[in-house]
């Protein structure tokens, strides 16, 4: 993951912290209709600020939401491994 994808992802997972404490930041566990809808005013931002369309911003927000998920999974198995 680049500088600017974790920057990209780093500004909606922020948003949802400030903006939307019930909603789960993990794009596999709210349904895709709901997270469009709350998530619309930071991707209307980070679209307008990357220059591509709100739909693009989102395809990106769930592509990297998914890869620090896999991540996250990888650190989690080889800390438990460790141990």
């Amino acid at each position: 993951m680049t500088a600017e994808d974790k920057e990209f992802l780093g500004q909606i997972y922020t948003f949802i912290e400030e903006n939307l404490q019930d909603m789960d930041p993990d794009p596999q566990k709210t349904p895709v209709s709901e997270q469009i809808q709350a998530l619309r005013p930071i991707l209307q931002e980070l679209a307008m600020k990357y220059k591509m369309p709100v739909e693009d911003a989102f395809i990106r927000y769930m592509d990297l939401a998914s890869e620090a998920a896999v991540e996250r999974d990888r650190q989690y198995r080889a800390q438990f491994e460790e141990n």
